[in-house]
């Protein structure tokens, strides 16, 4: 396995320093854990549940819509939210790297000149948005799968 950080160089030779560089990163980091879970939650959908709907006369798109779309959804919602978080860290990495704008640069900036205050105000920015992003996807979740009974907190 591959640390998609560890293609930094590579892609630093492939698309050079600036926009490109960030939203490479930012698109492999977060690729592969949607495209896993999405993948996972897919192959674990009961077998009987569309044997079901075919026996019930569904169309190949019925069944898609009605039997695989719902029972994916719960691993595609954990794929979203692990991928918002190698988002923004392939971002932060990303803005780190040789970048001349940016939260991360900002931060980068503040390092040579040992302004720590400037350094953990820029982490609490990242903490920040990161919880808010969480925050939106957990909401999005909850409209999105509301139909869906498990074990709650109380």
């Amino acid at each position: 396995m591959l640390p998609h950080l560890g293609l930094v160089p590579l892609l630093l030779i492939w698309v050079g320093i600036g926009e490109p560089l960030k939203i490479s990163l930012v698109a492999l980091g977060a690729f592969f854990p949607v495209y896993l879970n999405t993948y996972s939650g897919i192959r674990g959908i009961d077998e009987r549940l569309v044997e079901a709907a075919r026996t019930c006369g569904l169309s190949a798109a019925a069944r898609l819509r009605h039997v695989v779309l719902p029972g994916a959804l719960p691993s595609l919602f954990l794929g979203l939210r692990l991928a918002f978080g190698a988002g923004w860290l392939s971002l932060v990495v990303g803005e780190q790297v040789n970048a001349d704008s940016g939260l991360g640069f900002m931060m980068m900036e503040a390092r040579e000149f040992a302004q720590t205050e400037v350094v953990v105000l820029g982490l609490l920015i990242y903490a920040l948005l990161g919880l808010l992003s969480d925050l939106a996807l957990r909401t999005a979740e909850g409209r999105a799968l509301a139909w869906r009974r498990g074990l709650e907190a109380s």
